[in-house]
């Protein structure tokens, strides 16, 4: 669903992405992230990125969030705010833009600074040339039955 988010829903996907970052665990990169997921029904989401000991088994909180909102029943997305300590605007990484994409690739992604400035991009424009569902379904290879 793509819509232009309000003054007071941009403020508080800001001010909600800065507080999870605070739940953020990750002893190994000392990398705070936080993110929030506004849906469709109103509802936000807040999430940080876990690590562990065994690298592989870290998530980060873009696909923390997802996770919970997309437990809860909801497939529906308006915007995404990710705040991080750098100075720059950090982008999701690779395996989150592919786990997004699934749900919303026109999603409005906020990246969110410390100073709370923010840089919005489109998540299809993150991942160009991404697959989906809807190609996984026109893919799909039927099995030759002839001898």
């Amino acid at each position: 669903m793509t819509r232009e988010l309000t003054t007071e829903e941009l403020d508080k996907l800001i001010e909600l992405s800065v507080k999870a970052k605070e739940k953020a665990y990750c002893p190994y990169s000392n990398f705070r992230v936080g993110a929030t997921l506004l849906d469709v029904d109103g509802n936000w989401h807040t999430g940080a990125n876990i690590e562990n000991a065994s690298y592989g088994g870290a998530i980060c909180a873009e696909r923390t969030v997802f996770i919970k909102a997309i437990s809860e029943g909801q497939r529906k997305f308006v915007a995404l705010g990710v705040s991080t300590d750098t100075r720059h605007y950090a982008r999701p990484c690779g395996i989150c833009r592919q786990f997004m994409i699934e749900f919303e690739d026109i999603l409005p992604i906020y990246l969110i600074q410390p100073d709370r400035s923010y840089q919005k991009v489109i998540l299809k424009d993150l991942l160009p040339d991404s697959f989906g569902p809807e190609i996984m379904k026109m893919s799909r290879v039927t099995e030759n039955t002839t001898p």
